[in-house]
């Protein structure tokens, strides 16, 4: 029993499991790597250990195959020395013998001379071309100085052994200096020191230490001019260096690389400057030199910046151009401080540049102006510019209101790519370029008016127009869209980029002068009131045109009115009322200035001025029309006092629509008169006495202002009644008898107007617009 205890308390050795059984069963994965892992350390660490000692081996080889190399150099220097000075002893000894051969062969005619010849060779023997001791041991100093490279020591050496043999001096006699064998060596020594100077200067990486070092020396070799080509070559070769590194980033970064390059390039003159100062002083043949350096470096940065920039029909393009010029002109007022005045050819060199990039971003925007079919809804414009052209977009097609979007959008992308210094110098060429691209935008805009256009030029345009306008509303809207970009949208985006105070530099003594004081900026916006007044014309004269001619080119206005007693049926009756033409024409210009009220709402002096203009250009026509004219000079025509009486009657008539309208015009009355005058000159040519058969001038104003009140009252009211300026009411009569006559298919007159939107003739006297000729 108590065996078979213990046997259960102390098992078997059979039982014991071993320690490698137990390590396979439970040692986790990750200690295996962990073990695994630091057996390839050690590997690794075997190896680099090894490497390390290969590697300090092959270093001390290195070493030791310099100190070699260096220790040859010096026993071929001694070479050369030796070699050298066997070289002169021989040829001493050569011109030696020759002078001993000579003299014998002298002697062999005379004996007494031959007895004699000894005492001559023997000075002769001396040698007085032999160098000694002296020379060749400072000869052998300075290969060795020049083979250690220690320059200044060099030159110590070599200036006190000229100050101590005045024939190795320039100043000796040439004859005796070239004859010298050691001045030979000792010039020859000089100038490899001088070559070993300048081969110091040549990398663009050595240090501004050194270089001054070794231009001091070439100085003290008494090489100037050497030296200062030296250093205008080191600053160069640094410059084309340091350029070709920011390359790269011209095409990522196209904005932003021209001012780098010339921060680089003015700050290189500017250094090159200072240390030619410093080191040759104010020489002005250095000073010249400098000048003529620096030119080239801007020729240099001027053709590195072409050839790196951006397309130049590009934005970017413009953009990168502008950054040019600013910063190079900046720079360049910083340098005249110093002496240099290199702006004048900084222009002259970017003049070409800028004005190309100008050209190709305007020839874009040009075919961009009506491109319209990828047009984005919300172009990136500031509400100041969107707002003044949606107030139109009721009143007209949207794709005429977009146009004016497009248009300001292109302005304003080019305008923010301008500079201060861009403004400055090629602000005239902008705006030129600006006006030219407003003048193509009317030039579609008029070919999309109704009517035959005078102008052959806009032929070009007629397959480019994306929209036409028909209705009165839509023709009031697109002059009112051209009328907004020229008097308010355009003028304001220019000041914006014209204003000093806009200006990121107010220092900067260059900064864009006051707007208001420039000149171009004055015949700009005169070019462009010129420009809208053509578009504003042509409307007038094809508005005015539809009015006068039927559709059946019938003429409405024909002198047979004024003749015959067939022409008293053209009067609604005989209470000295304008003929129908004429009463036709106010209803028609009341019609034009309700729907004028509502398209250009806000913009009554353009109102006004439309409507002064459309009256003006009735009375020109019939001024002009050599038609109307030839019935009265026709003597087979009979003339009445009555159509006399009657022409100028409705002169006058149609002078008081415009100053009871509110939009009196002096011209309009100039030619009134001149139509007056030339038809009581014809009347009276016929035989008519014209004192019998007109008034006074007075009885003819205060009549058309009583047939104003009368058509516009329905003739209730007495003659002399004051015109009602709230509610006035026209003659349902008159309203349809000038629908029949006109035979207008637009929209008919209401029989109940508000006066108000006809031009409130309360607002005083018509203001003098400063675009266009009419006066007030």
């Amino acid at each position: 029993m108590e065996s078979s205890e213990e046997d259960d308390d102390f098992p078997s050795i059979e039982n014991i499991t071993p320690q490698s059984k137990i390590d396979s069963v439970y040692q986790s994965n990750t200690e295996k790597g962990i073990r695994r892992l630091c057996c390839e350390l050690m590997d690794l660490k075997d190896a680099v250990e090894n490497l390390c000692s290969n590697m300090h081996t092959k270093y001390l080889a290195f070493l030791r195959i310099s100190e070699e190399v260096v220790e040859m150099e010096h026993e071929l220097m001694e070479l050369r020395k030796h070699i050298s000075a066997e070289r002169i002893l021989v040829q001493d000894l050569m011109t030696g013998v020759s002078r001993e051969l000579e003299e014998w062969t002298q002697a062999d005619g005379n004996t007494d001379e031959s007895q004699q010849e000894p005492q001559i060779s023997e000075p002769q023997y001396s040698f007085p071309y032999e160098i000694d001791n002296h020379k060749l041991i400072f000869l052998q100093k300075i290969d060795v100085l020049l083979a250690e490279h220690k320059m200044e020591e060099a030159i110590e050496a070599l200036d006190a052994e000229e100050r101590n043999i005045p024939e190795l001096r320039g100043s000796t006699d040439t004859s005796l200096a070239e004859a010298s064998s050691y001045r030979t060596a000792f010039l020859k020594r000089k100038e490899m020191l001088e070559n070993q100077l300048v081969k110091i200067t040549e990398p663009p990486s050595v240090g501004i230490t050194e270089l001054k070092k070794a231009l001091s020396g070439l100085i003290k070799l008494g090489k100037g001019s050497l030296a200062h080509q030296c250093l205008l070559k080191s600053y160069g070769s640094r410059l084309q260096k340091s350029s070709e590194v920011y390359i790269p980033s011209s095409s990522v970064c196209p904005k932003v690389f021209p001012a780098t390059i010339s921060r680089l390039v003015f700050s290189a003159i500017s250094s090159t400057a200072k240390d030619s100062g410093l080191i040759f002083g104010d020489n002005p043949v250095y000073i010249n030199r400098v000048v003529q350096w620096a030119e080239w470096q801007i020729e240099f940065f001027v053709r590195l910046i072409k050839e790196n920039a951006p397309p130049s029909e590009t934005i970017s393009a413009l953009r990168a151009a502008s950054v040019c010029i600013q910063s190079s002109l900046s720079f360049s007022s910083m340098l005249e401080l110093q002496g240099l005045i290199l702006s004048k050819l900084l222009l002259v060199l970017l003049r070409p540049y800028i004005e190309e990039v100008l050209e190709l971003n305007f020839r874009r925007a040009r075919k961009m102006l009506f491109d319209l079919e990828g047009i984005d809804e919300s172009l990136p414009l500031s509400p100041r510019f969107v707002s003044p052209l949606l107030a139109f977009a009721a009143s007209s097609d949207n794709v005429l209101v977009d146009s004016g979007m497009r248009f300001m959008h292109i302005v304003k992308d080019v305008l923010e790519q301008l500079t201060p210094m861009v403004v400055l110098h090629f602000g005239g060429n902008v705006l030129t370029r600006i006006s030219h691209l407003f003048d193509k935008y009317l030039d579609a805009l008029i070919k999309a008016l109704p009517g035959p256009s005078d102008d052959d030029n806009l032929t070009e345009l007629k397959e480019a127009i994306p929209f036409r306008v028909e209705t009165d509303s839509e023709q009031l809207a697109l002059l009112g869209i051209a009328f907004t970009v020229m008097d308010e949208l355009l003028p304001t985006g220019v000041r914006n980029v014209w204003d000093p105070n806009k200006s990121k530099e107010p220092e900067n003594q260059n900064a864009v002068p006051n707007s208001s004081s420039i000149p171009e900026l004055k015949d700009w916006k005169r070019h462009l009131q010129h420009s809208f007044d053509k578009l504003r014309d042509h409307f007038c004269r094809q508005y005015v045109l539809s009015f006068i001619y039927s559709r059946e080119g019938k003429t409405r206005l024909n002198g047979q009115i004024y003749l015959s007693e067939n022409g008293e049926d053209l009067y609604l009756d005989h209470d000295h009322l304008p003929s129908l033409p004429f009463q036709a024409l106010f209803a028609k210009l009341q019609q034009l200035a309700t729907v004028a009220g509502d398209v250009l709402l806000g913009k009554e002096k353009l109102q006004k001025i439309l409507l002064a203009r459309l009256t003006e250009t009735v009375l020109m026509w019939l001024s002009d029309e050599q038609d109307f004219w030839g019935v009265f000079e026709d003597e087979s025509s009979p003339v009445q006092p009555l159509g006399l009486h009657q022409l100028i009657l409705d002169m006058h008539f149609t002078v008081e629509i415009a100053r009871f309208a509110g939009y009196p015009s002096r011209h309009l009355q100039q030619i009134a008169s001149a139509i007056i005058t030339r038809a009581i000159r014809t009347f009276s040519a016929r035989g008519m006495d014209q004192q019998s058969a007109l008034p006074a001038d007075e009885w003819f104003g205060e009549t058309a202002k009583s047939a104003i009140n009368k058509l516009l009252l329905g003739g209730s009211g007495s003659e002399t009644s004051e015109i009602d300026e709230e509610h006035i009411i026209l003659n349902d009569d008159i309203v349809s008898d000038v629908d029949s006559d006109l035979g207008d298919s637009g929209s008919s007159l209401s029989t109940v107007e508000s006066f108000e939107s006809f031009a409130s003739a309360s607002m005083g006297e018509l203001e003098s617009p400063h675009f266009t000729d009419q006066e007030g």
